[in-house]
């Protein structure tokens, strides 16, 4: 029998924060920090309205792109928010989720063999996606010595004349990076000479500490080379009503949309009703869960450094990413080690990309006494293997 897989599929090595999500999700007693899931439950008012939805019997396939009061409501938010400005009807998608925004937006923008710049580490599912679309990753290894931010010169030194296509993963997931509106200004101008499209993952835009999110579509000349991705996912702890959105230019959210139509149909139904009322009436939803987050972050950071594990100071999303070079052990080491003798699971860096090693993600979209417990056990690892 011939073998039935496709090559390019059975390569891609399997993500590696389930990996350890699923060996604690059947130990006893065990504390998980290593999903980026919000621990608060998805407003009321918003579950309201999808349950109303679906007591209105809107159970039916809605268009494509999504419901007309969702993107109108997109729209504004955007502009709101972050002074952008776009069509709901030509330059906004629905999908599933920001993952599968991310994934379609690169299978109709490259074509076999097209480079992408990946700054990492970052999120897990960029590298595969540029790899089922075709196209090359090219790989730019973000310091810690920078603030694992990303520079003019990284990117021109990354570039060939097949680069198409550069990822902006800031606020980022894992190392709680943010890039400012001066820093992003800094690396417009290459991008533009060197004719890059930026793929701009902004799910975590509104968790930020401190500065305020800016767009890189927001800045001259960017919003015609952008795609924003965004969602509902983190901001509103709506992470299994799967919804998330891409806004850019037409001619690329045209053909999203096509690709979209073929292989997923529309977003849920109530899940975009439930949406609009969040876009409408929660932010000071969204603005209660931040406080929070950054309560955890202070503390965190504060514990990690007394415990002697070096960290960069996270200013967005709700992660740390701690050094544990100190300790001698490798990122996977370390994870396992303290998964099985102390019952706590994190993230080791290199999930992330290879640049992550000496790292872990530490996640603190729990609550603070869950954060407390685990710290003590974290301590007594430490401890015990720097003894």
């Amino acid at each position: 029998m011939r073998n039935p897989l496709n090559k390019t599929i059975t390569e891609i090595k399997p993500s590696g924060i389930r990996k350890f999500f699923d060996i604690v999700s059947e130990m006893k007693d065990a504390i998980s920090l290593g999903v980026g899931e919000p621990d608060f439950d998805t407003p009321w008012h918003i579950r309201e309205e999808g349950i109303y939805s679906l007591e209105k019997g809107r159970t039916y396939y809605t268009s494509n792109s999504g419901i007309k009061e969702l993107r109108e409501e997109i729209c504004r938010y955007l502009h709101r928010r972050f002074d952008l400005t776009y069509d709901w009807k030509s330059e906004t998608l629905v999908t599933i989720g920001g993952s599968e925004a991310i994934d379609i937006a690169l299978r109709v923008m490259l074509e076999p063999g097209d480079e992408v710049l990946l700054p990492q580490p970052s999120y897990v599912s960029y590298e595969p996606c540029i790899i089922m679309a075709g196209g090359k990753p090219v790989i730019i290894e973000l310091k810690a010595e920078d603030e694992f931010k990303l520079t003019s010169k990284q990117i021109e030194e990354a570039c060939t004349d097949k680069t198409k296509v550069l990822i902006l993963p800031f606020p980022n997931n894992p190392t709680g990076s943010v890039m400012s509106k001066d820093e992003l200004e800094k690396i417009i101008d290459i991008i533009k000479e060197k004719d890059l499209f930026v793929l701009s993952d902004e799910i975590y835009a509104e968790l930020t500490y401190g500065e305020k999110h800016t767009s890189i579509a927001s800045l001259p000349g960017m919003k015609e080379r952008t795609i924003v991705i965004n969602g509902f996912s983190k901001s509103y702890a709506m992470t299994g009503w799967r919804l998330g959105y891409a806004a850019g230019p037409a001619e690329i959210i045209k053909q999203m949309t096509k690709l979209h139509q073929f292989s997923i149909m529309c977003a849920p139904t109530n899940s975009q009703y439930a949406a609009v009322e969040a876009l409408k009436n929660g932010d000071s939803d969204v603005e209660m869960m931040a406080e929070a987050y950054d309560q955890r972050r202070r503390f965190l950071l504060h514990e990690l450094r007394r415990i002697g594990l070096e960290c960069f100071e996270a200013r967005g999303a709700f992660y740390v990413f701690p050094c544990i070079k100190s300790t001698g052990m490798t990122s996977e080491e370390f994870a396992t080690r303290l998964l099985q003798e102390e019952k706590i699971a994190v993230v080791p860096g290199t999930a992330f990309g290879d640049s992550g090693e000496g790292y872990l993600r530490i996640s603190y979209a729990y609550s603070i006494e869950k954060i407390k417990q685990a710290l003590e056990r974290i301590e007594r690892f430490v401890r015990k293997v720097k003894a």
